[in-house]
């Protein structure tokens, strides 16, 4: 049970996480440094910031318009059902509810 591993896992080096490189993190370095506040365990949030590739703004650019695989095919089967399903409409429209019915109900 448990499995075999191969493989033992790399922990990185702590001192590759420096606040400094994170933009947000030492926006909340200086706020806590003018009410005189030090976070010593600041540095334990950098792994959650991504690698400096850019704005917010470029990072979510590149996320929509570079195409990820699952979203691409998500908006392909999205447009396709939309036109499959107008396409159905156009050909077999929906009965119009104030037209007389069929066959009367023998309650009129």
């Amino acid at each position: 049970m448990g499995g075999h591993h191969e493989h033992e896992i790399k922990i990185p080096d702590y001192r590759i996480y420096k606040v400094d490189n994170v933009p947000e993190l030492v926006k909340v370095k200086n706020i806590l440094a003018t009410e005189g506040l030090k976070d010593p365990w600041l540095r334990n949030e950098v792994w959650r910031y991504p690698p400096n590739h850019g704005s917010r703004y470029t990072q979510y650019f590149k996320c929509w318009f570079r195409g990820k695989r699952g979203l691409t095919i998500a908006f392909g089967l999205a447009a396709s059902i939309i036109a499959v399903e107008k396409t159905y409409e156009h050909f077999y429209p929906a009965v119009h509810h104030h037209r007389k019915p069929y066959f009367p109900s023998s309650s009129l």
